[in-house]
């Protein structure tokens, strides 16, 4: 996977080269994980350079941040203005990956974070190409369960969550598999370590509940708009594992996978091994309307340049 950072980032209101970005090694978020991100895609375009939702992502930067009462002393409009003058800075016209990240700083070893311990926000830039095989990958489920909300905030999208992730991740890769899916709490589909998860049975799409331990994903909701607007049922309801083996198409959502079809699943194969048709037409769809090639969704659009 090709990984490219860029000489300048946005970081505590000013754009400042790369080099000079750094914290102390006493920062708490180094130490405890206390921090939260989102990851956004701007895409090229014969003309521009388009960034998708970013509001909406920064909306939930400052939800996740909320949640642990951490503050982030801009509004979600300033980190969007931010953001697309780093992009400028950098004069970047290629589709690239935006990482905003608030984290607590030099507050000390104790664990009482309030809104008034020291934090920090960056915006980083980077190039990023396909994360996941869009012609099919092959998936485990994970012996080890999704976070939940009993413990640690699934709807958080903090640092700290993707511990979780990383050990399902390394389960999958060392058992020979593409990725992972996670079960919940209760033994239902709950998520990939880092998207969200869908199912096609009889022409219908389903998706597991947010009280099945997923992040609100904002390719989730995307994906989700896009099927209704294609005249596909879709319905939110709790998943078992051994559905996913009679399925007939699953497919993975998320910012970095975009949407990812699944063609086996612990070895069994999804229907004839290929992505299906209604994974196809979704695929295509979100690859149009974050390209700015249907009108219907450029709401969800910025234009850079």
């Amino acid at each position: 996977m090709q990984f490219k950072e860029f000489n300048y980032v946005w970081f505590d209101d000013e754009i400042i080269e790369l080099a000079n970005a750094k914290v102390p090694l006493m920062t708490h978020a180094l130490h405890y994980g206390t921090s939260v991100i989102e990851g956004i895609r701007a895409y090229a375009t014969k003309d521009n350079l388009y960034i998708f939702r970013a509001a909406d992502h920064m909306k939930r930067l400052h939800k996740s941040a909320m949640v642990y009462s951490i503050t982030i002393k801009n509004s979600v409009n300033e980190l969007v203005d931010a953001t697309v003058e780093t992009i400028k800075k950098n004069q970047i016209k290629n589709s690239c990956y935006i990482r905003p990240i608030t984290f607590v700083g030099f507050h000390g070893i104790d664990l009482a974070v309030t809104e008034n311990s020291p934090s920090h926000t960056a915006v980083l830039l980077f190039t990023f190409d396909q994360y996941l095989n869009p012609k099919g990958i092959r998936v485990c489920i994970s012996t080890w369960r999704r976070i939940n909300d009993l413990s640690t905030p699934p709807l958080a999208k903090a640092g700290g969550n993707y511990l979780n992730s990383v050990l399902a991740t390394q389960e999958c890769k060392r058992n020979g598999y593409d990725e992972a899916i996670m079960l919940d709490s209760y033994g239902m589909v709950s998520e990939a370590p880092g998207e969200n998860i869908f199912m096609v049975r009889d022409g219908k799409i389903y998706t597991p509940p947010i009280s099945s331990s997923v992040l609100e994903g904002i390719t989730r909701d995307t994906v989700i708009t896009i099927a209704k607007d294609l005249d596909y049922e879709l319905i939110e309801r709790a998943i078992p594992r051994t559905e996913l083996y009679i399925s007939d198409e699953i497919f993975l959502t998320g910012t970095a996978a975009e949407v990812a079809p699944v063609i086996s699943v612990d070895g069994h194969q999804i229907s004839d091994g290929v992505e299906g048709p209604i994974s196809k037409s979704i695929r295509d769809t979100y690859s149009k309307a974050v390209r700015a090639d249907i009108k219907e969704y450029m709401h969800w659009l910025i234009p850079v340049w």
